[in-house]
């Protein structure tokens, strides 16, 4: 069976914030959007980890939903080693992206295949479309906190785990 706790496709995931993070105000929201734009442009939808610590801070802090405490940035690779290998061509779109101070909010959209296993669901080989949720907060150029939802819910039910809603 699976744990859904970790089935969840945002994470730190839908973390953000980029280098060279010195010259940019962490309350300048215009300047916190596009750290976070790349974010999932340089790491999320390649899987390039060796950006990782450009946009992570060291002390970072992923708030997962279903999960009893917060992630460190080892433990964010962990878990998005693991997404990667479920979906290895996955790619995100950022839909919409709010900004205020020091966090950002936004709203995305994952494409991707399931070709890996994940969390005890051997791999389908469906196609998959999962919006989901991320509020970041940046520091220094850095993501240092994040919060995230996605819909493991409707994930579930396309590759076939769950069953479709009825109606």
């Amino acid at each position: 069976m699976f744990d859904r706790r970790s089935i969840l496709l945002s994470g730190p995931a839908l973390a953000l914030a980029a280098a060279p993070a010195a010259a940019r105000a962490a309350d300048d929201p215009e300047a916190n959007k596009a750290l976070i734009r790349r974010f999932f442009e340089e790491v999320w939808s390649t899987g390039d980890l060796s950006r990782r610590d450009a946009f992570l801070d060291a002390g970072y802090r992923g708030h997962m939903a279903g999960a009893a405490e917060p992630i460190g940035r080892e433990g964010w690779t962990a878990w998005f080693q693991g997404f990667r290998t479920a979906f290895p061509d996955a790619r995100f779109t950022v839909e919409d992206m709010i900004g205020e101070g020091d966090r950002v909010a936004a709203r995305l959209t994952m494409r991707g295949t399931h070709l890996g296993p994940l969390n005890g669901v051997p791999p389908t080989g469906r196609a998959v479309v999962v919006s989901g949720m991320s509020i970041e907060r940046v520091a220094d150029g850095r993501i240092v906190e994040g919060w995230n939802e996605n819909d493991a819910l409707g994930l579930l039910q396309q590759l076939g785990v769950l069953p479709p809603p009825a109606g």
